[in-house]
């Protein structure tokens, strides 16, 4: 694992650089859809933040796992020591009702 500061700034950066994808869908209509067994509702939003982080964080730390709502697991992460832990948008429900109760849930686990 990195130092702390590092990984800090690095999760910082992503989750500005996700926000500015969340902002331009929030309060804008986003296309939705219920996820299979009554998971919830995932938006275009979810997946493109997703899509973002994982291309950002998955770059700037390769030798790290991956585990993101949005995303398959894989058994990869499993032979991993450190992996990124992500729910791209946390509180998919309020973001589609237009509340400002939603946020990007990013962590780095050794």
């Amino acid at each position: 694992m990195q130092a702390p500061d590092a990984e800090r700034d690095l999760l910082i950066d992503a989750a500005r650089a996700a926000g500015e994808v969340a902002m331009r869908h929030f309060r804008n209509a986003p296309e939705v859809w219920e996820k299979d067994d009554d998971q919830g509702p995932v938006t275009e939003a979810d997946l493109e933040v997703n899509a973002l982080l994982e291309e950002r964080l998955r770059s700037a730390r390769p030798g790290y796992g991956w585990l993101s709502e949005e995303s398959e697991d894989t058994p990869a992460r499993l032979t991993r020591d450190t992996i990124f832990v992500v729910d791209p948008i946390d509180g998919t429900r309020s973001f589609i009702e237009g509340s400002n109760t939603w946020a990007h849930s990013l962590a780095v686990v050794e």
